[in-house]
């Protein structure tokens, strides 16, 4: 990825995690991302959650 610099970086990947089942971005605290508090959105929604992938 071209972007190197903090600001750009921050917005595209810091708190941003994909729902594995929709594939949808979510931003959330990964502290509740991991205790299980947060769901995946839509009708086919799941606990479910990784972070995005820098390419």
């Amino acid at each position: 990825m071209a972007t190197k610099f903090p600001e750009a970086e921050a917005r595209l990947f810091k708190n941003i995690f994909v729902d594995k089942k929709t594939k949808r971005k979510i931003r959330a605290n990964p502290l509740k991302v991991q205790a299980g508090k947060i769901k995946g959105r839509g009708k086919g929604g799941s606990n479910k959650l990784r972070p995005k992938k820098k390419k």
